[in-house]
């Protein structure tokens, strides 16, 4: 919604400034901006802006700044609340990093590389396997989501245990401010302690007090070494002490402790791979476990062999295949990695992005299933996720046989539902996928007005026109 002839100014000086390969006007080569990939969020802007460095995204800024025109940034697109679309209701553009493409540095002695947000998350994994070392933010749609996207959000993925949040893997940013400036901290250091952080201010914070459009990302030794099981049990509880015994016996060469209850393992099946199922016997739940160190290869192999013939002699896991290959451990991650694929060919459901402190998660998911099933005879749970950072998807599809549209109309009081159960267990409502649209009044509802107001105070103090994001995290117009 582009009234103002400064408006139309400002958007003919972003033509200008960009090129005819900068912007995108045309409605169906826009469409893959405009719209998220999964769910109805999404409003037509009058173009989507596609800099190429980042003089040309403080350009853009500024332009924006001096015309009152909100700017949306976009990443690969990829995420699952509705961050990296217009909302409508005032001039809006789409900003994207896609072509902030290069790499400007890999340093493997002081094991960092600096990268612009556009470059794919598979990208920077590959480039830094090249150079013998490991960046370890992996999820789902690496393939796709783009390292600035990762950092906005705080990506989390199936390597958390071991190192941590996508905040936790960067030393350095660079980032537009909302009146075209550039803050320019691509520092290396590993200390520095002289003032505020502030690039914890742009992490997380999903484009709403600056433009990430750099990063020095921190690299680790490539690991030697790997050893990957998939492993049955009863039930969480007995999951979460597997995941104790397991720390206990190999410390942080635990790298990832995925937790799957059966129903996912079927509805992959039935949506994606028919043949995915690992054991022969269906269990009620599963983990998957990897181990990577620095030993000779096949070390970790043997040692998890003897580690869960001990685990087996004692009951605590009832059956398991530890895989024999690459591609076999690639096999398993396979079927982790299309339960959300699978759920969303299996109907409509409920989709929760939640976190408990880890030792409440088998509570948790008694005491959410418990819930849910009363408000809802039929439904059918599905949790998966994190065992090892608490992070668990919650995610229960509508009963069998019941009616679509109906089960969708529910979906606000079974949300309501769930979040109460995790604000008994201490947790969150948005554990790694962020806030944006989707959780904005979730967020209302169960931050604290202290946490709330000081948010604000930061978005008033870094966008006083409140043109970068609008209406994600907090409402764009109000009091929270």
């Amino acid at each position: 919604m582009v009234g103002s002839a400064a408006q139309r100014s400002a958007l003919d000086g972003i033509r200008a400034v960009l090129g005819p390969s900068g912007v995108v006007e045309e409605a169906r080569a826009m469409a893959k901006y405009v719209h998220s990939w999964r769910d109805d969020y999404g409003v037509s802007v009058p173009l989507v802006a596609r800099p190429s460095t980042t003089e040309e995204v403080a350009e853009v800024v500024r332009r924006c700044a001096a015309a009152d025109i909100a700017i949306v940034p976009q990443g690969g697109n990829t995420g699952l609340t509705g961050a990296a679309q217009a909302m409508g209701g005032r001039a809006e553009i789409i900003l994207s990093l896609e072509r902030m493409t290069r790499i400007r540095d890999v340093d493997p002695v002081n094991d960092t590389m600096t990268v612009e947000a556009g470059v794919v998350l598979q990208t920077v994994q590959d480039r830094a396997r090249e150079a013998g070392r490991l960046f370890p933010l992996s999820l789902a749609a690496e393939g796709s989501c783009t390292i600035g996207g990762n950092l906005a959000t705080n990506a989390g993925g199936v390597q958390v245990l071991r190192y941590g949040n996508a905040r936790q893997l960067v030393l350095g940013l660079e980032a537009v401010l909302a009146d075209g400036r550039v803050w320019s901290g691509l520092t290396a250091l590993r200390k520095d302690n002289a003032g505020y952080d502030l690039k914890q201010l742009f992490l997380g914070t999903e484009g709403t007090l600056g433009i990430i459009t750099a990063a020095v990302l921190k690299l680790f030794p490539l690991p030697r070494d790997s050893a990957t099981a998939f492993l049955a049990l009863e039930n969480p509880a007995a999951a979460l002490d597997l995941l104790v015994a397991a720390r206990e016996r190999f410390a942080e060469a635990v790298s990832s402790f995925e937790l799957i209850q059966r129903r996912g393992v079927e509805l992959v099946a039935r949506h994606i791979d028919a043949g995915v199922d690992p054991l022969a016997t269906a269990y009620p739940w599963y983990v998957l476990v990897e181990l990577t160190g620095q030993e000779a290869p096949g070390t970790l192999r043997q040692a998890i062999e003897e580690w869960l013939a001990g685990r087996f002699e004692a009951g605590q896991v009832a059956d398991g295949a530890i895989a024999a290959s690459e591609a076999q451990a690639a096999t398993f991650w396979r079927l982790r990695e299309s339960l959300a694929d699978a759920l969303l060919k299996d109907g409509v459901s409920v989709n929760h992005d939640v976190s408990v402190p880890v030792a409440s998660v088998p509570d948790f998911i008694a005491a959410a299933e418990a819930a849910i099933g009363e408000a809802c005879p039929g439904i059918r749970p599905l949790s998966f996720g994190h065992l090892g950072d608490g992070n668990i998807h919650f995610n229960p599809s509508q009963p069998e046989g019941s009616d679509a549209g109906a089960f969708r109309a529910e979906k606000g009081r079974l949300n309501r539902i769930v979040h109460d159960t995790v604000a008994r267990f201490s947790g969150s409502i948005s554990a790694e996928h962020g806030i944006g649209q989707l959780r904005r009044e979730e967020l209302v509802h169960y931050k604290p007005a202290v946490d709330l107001e000081m948010m604000r105070t930061l978005k008033r103090a870094f966008d006083p026109q409140g043109i970068l994001n609008p209406g994600k995290v907090l409402r764009a117009d109000g009091p929270a």
